[in-house]
């Protein structure tokens, strides 16, 4: 909702129906119209001081025709004093309880689309109905106007020189009244300044921990200032405040209109195993999302019923490709067509239209807030005293890791380094680094607490744990190659990010990866055994490394890259598909070494393996570095296993 400040003019008016689909029935509803510099709104509230929640909005300058209509061109008769907003291919019909509000609307909205170079020089002043304009009777929907339109009368402010003095007609009078309400001029700003600025739309809403910060709303726009950080912006709201907002919350306004993003139904990188894996958990007949299907550019409704279902008591998840036809309408049924997405879910949330069942709601742990790059745009030192440390989480070669919850309610995971457990001098040196590293599969770090001992590492909480307890405690995933296939696929996308950046893990392994809601999985320590002061990471020779994660390079000669961490990540998909054993079990770290670097001996394939994903975890173990393939290969292989049409498992 706009303040005050920046509302031009406001009404409650009678709306009838825009019917954007090709068949949808008349219908007309109260609604409150605001005006402001860049749209025209309509909310469901009941009066100008409740204006309700946003049913839609019209781009100013997007507008093609306003004018009025004529009264006797609607079945519906005694429903006010009409006028029309056109834009694009759709025509809107309001109707105003009083002649002279129409009149102020009609004025106010012809001189602020003055300037649109969109604008029509005709238009109809009826219907269309029955296949037919009232006015002019032509048959074609999209036929030109028989009236002219306020371009043609005036242009730019001034009257066409073309043509002939205007008559001095109570119309012509009407529209060149100033509005009650004028735009207020915006402020000056210098075009260097200016040209750079843009829009874009909070994703998410935004609490701030600090000062400087400005809180986001999600729906609202903000106006970006300053992007010259990757992860925090200087940005302005409609009420002219200017704080720090961190920059993966919000999408630029232009591409926001027609993404997907802003519905609560869809998820982008949602898996078929993963979805099925968290509609069951909801367990509610019509629960639903759209994800990205394996196939570029097309989509996938999943959706849950136990409707008909015999027998069985966890009810089944359907998937169904959202298909295009020749006209760009988009179906999954042929019968029931539209020209969007969102109003394809609308309709078989109302009716099942040939679906398992009629769609409800998306699962509740769905599009919730992604991790910022910090507790605030300027936050590396965090004060220990605006943490309260909770419940021991697990405990590893750093020391113990606990639940930590700050003043603002967020929750954290604090690692308290046991003294000279590392070279704290040299991580507190690297550390800032560490925390612009910025994925969706990579656990976030926060900050630290340094003035005080045992150092503090504050990150991102997840909470269910490291992967490897995860796998341990679930054997039964070793009968859903899918979801072990899809665990290995998020694990992979953060080692693609950490290779495009140049960036070594040195440790990757199941007990290094934490898992959170809807089975998301996430690599964490990444780097930290460089500061390692451990005698179960040395070898014999006083390198720092795990032995039975180690390629032959890093055994012999400490020589770490990219191409060690696909080594590691070879095991660790291991790992996971032998739900969480020890690789090597009945080898010693010296029997390792002497196997795997002078016998060429290599870990076997699990019973419950597919040969398809054995064949990549070879691909990882090839002798020679340059031989491995790159984390961007892999990731395209496991990609196609993965893919909705694939149905069998060569086991």
């Amino acid at each position: 909702m706009a303040e005050p400040a920046d509302i031009i003019k406001r009404s409650c008016m009678v709306k009838r129906s825009i019917n954007k689909r090709r068949m949808g029935p008349v219908n007309y509803k109260a609604r409150v119209f605001i005006l402001t510099n860049r749209y025209l709104s309509y909310h469901d509230g009941d009066s100008i001081e409740r204006p309700g929640k946003e049913k839609g909005k019209i781009c100013i300058h997007e507008i093609t025709v306003i004018e009025e209509v004529d009264e006797s061109a609607f079945a519906e008769k005694n429903r006010g004093y009409p006028f029309q907003v056109c834009w694009n291919d759709y025509v809107l019909y309001v109707f105003t309880h009083q002649k002279s509000e129409r009149d102020d609307w009609v004025s106010i909205l012809q001189n602020m689309c003055r300037d649109n170079r969109c604008l029509l020089n005709k238009y109809h002043n009826g219907m269309f109905s029955s296949s037919t304009w009232s006015c002019c009777g032509q048959t074609a929907r999209l036929a030109p106007g028989c009236q002219e339109a306020f371009k043609s009368r005036i242009r730019g402010g001034r009257r066409n020189r073309d043509s002939s003095p205007l008559p001095s007609t109570p119309e012509n009078v009407r529209f060149s009244r100033q509005p009650v309400l004028p735009p207020p001029a915006p402020p000056p700003r210098p075009p260097e300044i200016e040209k750079d600025l843009r829009v874009v739309v909070a994703l998410y809403p935004y609490t701030p921990t600090q000062q400087g910060d400005l809180a986001l709303v999600k729906g609202d726009e903000y106006t970006v200032l300053d992007d010259s950080r990757e992860h925090w912006w200087k940005a302005k709201n409609s009420r002219g405040e200017v704080g720090h907002i961190p920059s993966n919350f919000v999408q630029e306004q232009k591409d926001y209109t027609n993404m997907l993003t802003k519905f609560d139904w869809y998820s982008s990188e949602v898996s078929r195993s993963q979805a099925e894996e968290d509609l069951k958990a909801e367990d509610k007949e019509g629960c639903f999302i759209v994800r990205n299907s394996s196939t570029a550019g097309m989509y996938t409704l999943s959706v849950y019923s136990k409707d008909g279902v015999i027998g069985m008591s966890d009810g089944f998840v359907r998937h169904y490709h959202i298909k295009k036809n020749d006209q760009g309408y988009f179906y999954m049924s042929d019968k029931h067509s539209f020209p969007t997405i969102p109003e394809l879910i609308d309709y078989h949330q109302h009716n099942s239209g040939g679906l398992a069942t009629r769609l409800r709601k998306p699962p509740k742990s769905y599009n919730t807030a992604p991790a910022t790059v910090g507790l605030g745009h300027d936050i590396w030192e965090i004060d220990p005293a605006e943490i309260t440390l909770m419940k021991e989480l697990g405990g590893g070669q750093f020391g113990i890791v606990r639940l930590g919850k700050l003043n603002n309610g967020t929750y954290v995971a604090v690692k308290m380094m046991r003294e000279n457990a590392m070279s704290e001098d040299d991580f507190i040196d690297e550390a800032r680094v560490m925390q612009q590293l910025k994925h969706e599969h990579l656990v976030q770090l926060y900050g630290v607490c340094s003035k005080s001992r045992p150092l503090y590492i504050i990150t991102e909480y997840m909470n269910k744990g490291c992967l490897l307890n995860y796998l341990r405690y679930r054997q039964y995933l070793l009968d859903k190659p899918l979801q072990l296939l899809d665990m290995c696929k998020q694990v992979c996308s953060a080692m693609v990010y950490l290779e495009s950046k140049s960036f070594i893990h040195r440790d990757l392994a199941a007990r290094n990866c934490l898992v959170g809601d809807r089975t998301t999985v996430k690599v964490c320590d990444f780097g930290l055994t460089r500061f390692v002061i451990d005698d179960d990471y040395t070898s014999s020779g006083g390198s720092k490394f795990p032995i039975k994660w180690a390629p032959p390079e890093v055994l012999h000669y400490t020589k770490f890259s990219s191409k060690s961490d696909i080594w590691a990540f070879g095991i660790l998909m291991w790992e996971v598909f032998t739900a969480g054993k020890m690789p090597y079990p009945n080898m010693s770290n010296v029997e390792v070494v002497n196997q795997v670097s002078s016998r060429g001996y290599r870990l076997e394939r699990p019973s419950n393996c597919p040969e398809s994903v054995y064949t990549i975890m070879m691909s990882c173990w090839e002798e020679e570095p340059d031989r491995r393939p790159a984390f961007r290969v892999v990731i395209r292989q496991i990609q196609k296993l993965a893919a909705d049409d694939y149905q069998e498992w060569n086991i």
